[in-house]
């Protein structure tokens, strides 16, 4: 029975006809809400200092007046990727072109914006230019709200407005006098850029613009000035090559820019009974190396012979200096070049002048069509002569005024002491940055700069073709581009915006400004800056002599950039730092890498703990007079004898959150700006602990994992020989597992709607890891810091498995565990399976996510009904009815589930960007933020594909093939991952699921999993 009893809260509740009482229930709030006052008119909006954040936390309970908040778009209206709307829609995505130009990563992509945040970044399909956008440009939305940024100007260490800023440059600049004043900038490779700069030359005629690369391309920028008179880099498209010989060249890595990888997977897929054959030559394993079908390992300066003897038999006219052994491999590869003709190429990674004139001289013998120096990139313009010959004006005192942009030479120059120490005689020092890094922290003025995505510009990304960039959110903070400013020092009231108009005015390519803007880029003829060069271009066979002139003799280092922190720029992004290395599996650190050979003879070790997570011992490393001390070793499989590797872009300090300030600075063993050094290393105290997600172990010659066969057995053989189905037996009968009468389960009808299928490509997937911070930036997916990953608690709903070979070749380990001889032998055997080969090991990367199974070993153990499976083939997860049992885990044969240990969000803790309001401004809405104590992982990205599905519901049409999309396949460009409706029969998921290559994962458990495999195939053909 119902009570009438009457509670209240509040004495004034008793009082009769209480006029605060009625007034209470009448307005629920106290104060009205000024939504006239702010949203009254257009001019009123725009002219309104209140920032978004505050109104929304003013507004905030309510959905409406949320609603009529939305949030402010750029300052000048930028072009929406698909249809300009009338005002931000809340609940609905605009994407916009842009293009990312930070001096290491040039790439034009498409923003993902949601009230007017950008939260992901995606691969333009429309640019004419490259769109490889690799991990570090996926993960550069987060650099956007990176609460380490200046957020105004600063003049002295105070805060100070523009006007003031601007009255101080001026008053420093004029009182120059007869000094120089030099302008010291990453590469823009911005037409307007280089005007505006000549514009600013006229006013002070004192002006000087040297531009400076902290990872150095200058070899082939001088070997291609040489011969055509303008720096640049050859351009390639690997899509034409059936032979690939590279010699040091990390071409899937950022060797020359990188973006090569998409035209690369288009020739490693056989087609027709065909694929490209690709060799590499290199003393560090790098991802080039790892997907190469043959990879030799050889010192740096072996490479250097390698090329002078490939030219001698190319072109004619080198002597050689190789062994017998490494003689016959390059003879072998001449043949393959030859055979191969114009669908030939050779690349080099040597940051030498000689080796670059001598590939291009071997492709010009072969008539290569792979290399093109019609349309060369021109990403790289760094003049390292002119940064050298900058250190002596300064410290001659010759330089009155020095202004940098898009550099911090005090972290990143091999003689950063002596820059450092030169800065003393520079009367003024300003530096446009967008933290104060050590260079910005030793300048009078810092110039706040904005993210590129704040940005307006223009990137000549290669000579035809030019992409712009635009603002996609308003400024976050008071910050100023340096083109900006230099429009205001020259006395152009112009902005930016209209001077980049301007400078492309009739020269878009037959587009309109409106559509260049939508589409990201457009070609253009417009003429490239030449160079009056005295001497001719020096003859290749003198090249190939000084080549052989080269002495191999001591420990070499290889210093080189890792795909997770490039050169450095995002060391503060934590994305990145989690992001483990594709080759080592190893995150929030750089290493030294040490072949198995030269670490038993220096004592150096690695062993892995009791609850499995690696350790090594500390060198020191000596280059010249430079030292790094406490470099943590790494024993790598593939490295070459007598060469080491340490990658650049770590161990910054400045302006850097704590936990992020991680490895050494391998700067100073830059010499010369040359990543080949003579090294020496001596052991010292200490134990490291690394945080690596998978140990170094092999494949064990568990085929079902990973299929491969070669070339010429694929085409010869039928594919129940290199693609058997697992059989089981039934009444005495051998039945393939796939067969419903060895099913346990009941099926249900799959062919009404949609079913979703994602197939992954072994044969293109390069192992680059874009897939993998897609799925981060997507699926709101948190970073748990070193010491967890350490504890195997990463957060990753997509890994990439690493697996190298026991023997040579992965065939060879299946023969040898398949000729096992007794128990005694299998023992034994096996064990000397888990060991990694050490010289010539291969390489086999996998992605892996939740196999969404149709008979999912996860859903019948829970007991609370968390995962259950859904009609369109996804496993889903309920968070809220999880209680964090993990049965889910422990049944699932994959180990794709991960597990909340920790509240991740929100906790001081884990200040990785979901701690404070300014990173959580990345959180995708469409996804929910998990808390501790619950399961999670793949969810097939639901929230797309529902998307895709609402979209054409509301648009009363079918969907086409294409449009279903999931992070991870959006994010390869590479086409390795493709998802899409496996009940559309014109689907290409449905074509390639048919295909001879496919296979499911571990198929004998009879999962009969969602995500589907093809085959790994090997070029092994000798001429």
């Amino acid at each position: 029975m119902s009570s009438n009893k009457k509670y209240w809260k509040s004495v004034e509740e008793l009082k009769e006809n209480s006029p605060i009482v009625e007034t209470l229930q009448q307005n629920e709030f106290v104060e009205e809400i000024p939504t006239d006052e702010f949203l009254g008119d257009k001019d009123s909006l725009e002219s309104s200092s209140t920032s978004r954040r505050d109104f929304l936390k003013f507004v905030g309970f309510s959905t409406a007046a949320a609603s009529l908040a939305a949030c402010e778009g750029p300052v000048t209206k930028s072009i929406p990727y698909v249809v300009q709307p009338e005002r931000i829609v809340p609940g609905v995505a605009n994407y916009y072109a842009t293009t990312i130009a930070d001096g290491f990563d040039f790439s034009s992509v498409l923003v993902k914006t949601r009230e007017g945040r950008p939260i992901k970044i995606e691969n333009n399909k429309l640019a004419s230019a490259t769109s490889n956008a690799n991990a570090r440009v996926h993960a550069s939305v987060l650099s956007l709200y990176d609460n380490q940024r200046v957020k105004r100007p600063m003049v002295n260490g105070e805060a100070v407005s523009w006007e003031e800023f601007d009255r101080g440059v001026s008053q420093k600049l004029n009182a120059v006098g007869g000094k120089q004043i030099v302008l010291l900038t990453q590469t823009f490779a911005s037409p307007s850029t280089s005007k505006l700069i000549k514009e600013f030359s006229s006013k002070y005629n004192n002006v000087k613009h040297v531009t400076y690369d902290a990872v150095s391309e200058n070899a082939v920028l001088d070997a291609f000035e040489a011969k055509f008179g303008y720096r640049a880099m050859p351009n390639y498209d690997f899509s034409k090559a059936e032979t690939i010989v590279s010699v040091g060249a990390d071409f899937l890595g950022d060797w020359q820019g990188g973006g090569f990888e998409a035209g690369y997977a288009k020739g490693r897929v056989p087609q027709e009974g065909k694929m490209s054959r690709h060799i590499q030559f290199e003393s560090n394993m790098s991802l080039a190396g790892a997907n190469a079908d043959k990879r030799i390992a050889v010192s740096p300066s072996k490479q250097k012979a390698v090329l002078a003897a490939l030219y001698g038999y190319v072109a004619g006219g080198a002597s050689n200096k190789l062994s017998a052994e490494l003689d016959d491999v390059v003879v072998k590869a001449k043949e393959q070049l030859r055979r191969a003709g114009s669908k030939a190429v050779v690349i080099c990674g040597l940051q030498d002048v000689d080796a670059q004139l001598l590939t291009m001289a071997i492709n010009e013998a072969l008539g290569s069509e792979v290399m093109d120096t019609q349309n060369p990139k021109m990403s790289r313009q760094g003049n390292n002569k002119e940064v050298i010959a900058l250190l002596s004006e300064m410290n001659s005192g010759n330089v009155g005024a020095l202004l940098m942009a898009g550099v911090n030479p005090v972290y990143s120059l091999p003689n950063a002491d002596e820059f450092k120490a030169a800065l003393d005689n520079v009367d003024f020092k300003l530096s446009f940055a967008m933290k104060e890094d050590e260079t910005a922290k030793l300048c009078d003025y810092v110039a706040a700069a904005p993210h590129y995505l704040e940005s307006w510009g223009d990137i000549q990304i290669t000579k035809n073709n030019v992409s712009l960039m635009q603002p996609t959110i308003k400024p976050l903070f008071d910050t100023r581009q340096f083109q900006e400013a230099l429009l205001k020092w020259v006395g152009n009231d112009t902005s930016y915006y209209k001077y980049i108009k301007e400078t492309w005015s009739g020269n878009l390519g037959g587009k309109s400004w409106e559509d260049a803007l939508h589409d990201g880029s457009f070609d253009s003829s417009m003429p490239v800056e030449t160079t009056e060069f005295a001497a001719a271009a020096p003859s290749a066979s003198s090249s190939a002599s000084r080549l052989l002139q080269n002495s191999g003799e001591g420990l070499e280092l290889m210093l080189y950039t890792n795909t997770a922190l490039g050169n450095g720029e995002q060391a503060n992004n934590p994305w990145l730092q989690e992001l483990p290395d594709p080759i080592t599996r190893v995150s929030w650190d750089n290493y030294l890498t040490v072949s198995k050979a030269d670490a038993d003879r220096l004592e150096l070790w690695n062993e892995n703990v009791a609850n499995g997570a690696l350790d090594g011992c500390y060198v020191n490393v000596k280059v010249g007079d430079k030292t790094v001390k406490n470099v943590p070793v790494l024993i790598q499989p593939g490295q070459a004898k007598g060469s080491v590797g340490l990658a650049l872009g770590y161990g910054k300090r400045e302006a850097i959150q704590e936990e992020m300030q991680t490895g050494v600075n391998a700067y100073p063993l830059y010499q010369d700006f040359n990543n080949v050094q003579k090294v020496s290393i001596e052991k010292t105290g200490g134990r490291h602990e690394f945080a690596c997600v998978q140990l170094h172990n092999t494949l064990m010659g568990r085929g079902d994992v990973v299929k491969e066969t070669t070339l010429e057995i694929f085409n010869t053989k039928d594919k129940h020989v290199w693609n058997s189905v697992p059989e089981v037996s039934l009444n005495h009968e051998e039945v393939p597992v796939t067969s419903p009468e060895v099913d346990l389960w009941d099926q249900f009808d799959r062919t009404v709607g949609h079913h979703f299928n994602l197939s992954i490509d072994l044969n293109a997937c390069t192992g680059c890891g874009a897939c993998v911070i897609a799925c981060h930036s997507e699926n709101n997916v948190p970073v748990v810091g070193k010491s967890e990953v350490r504890r195997s608690r990463d957060m990753h709903w997509l890994r990439i498995d690493r697996y190298y070979s026991s023997e040579d070749t992965f065939a060879e380990d299946n023969e040898k565990k398949e000729n096992f001889d007794g128990l005694g032998d299998s023992l034994s055997g096996f064990g000397e399976l888990e060991e990694a080969a050490q010289e010539n090991v291969q390489v086999v990367f996998q992605p892996v996510m939740c196999q969404h199974c149709n008979h999912a070993p996860c859903e019948t153990v829970c007991p609370v009904a968390a995962t259950s499976h859904g009609r369109q083939g996804q496993n889903h997860m309920a968070y809220n009815r999880c209680v964090g049992t993990r049965y889910c885990a422990n049944n699932c044969p994959y180990k794709v589930r991960r597990f909340n240990w920790f509240l991740y969000n929100k906790n001081d803790e884990f200040d990785y960007h979901m701690n404070n309001d300014l990173g959580r401004m990345v959180l995708n809405p469409d996804v929910v933020v998990r808390s501790r104590g619950v399961m999670e992982k793949c969810s097939m990205c639901i929230q797309m594909t529902q998307k895709t599905i609402l979209d054409a519901k509301r648009e009363g049409r079918e969907i086409k093939d294409g449009e279903f999309q999931t992070a991870c396949s959006a994010a390869c460009e590479s086409g390795a991952m493709v998802f899409g409706d496996i009940n559309d029969k014109e689907s290409e998921v449905h074509e390639l699921k048919q295909s001879d290559r496919m296979y499911h994962l571990l198929e004998h458990i009879g999962t009969k999993p969602n995500v589907f495999y093809h085959t790994k195939v090997r070029n092994t053909s000798e001429v």
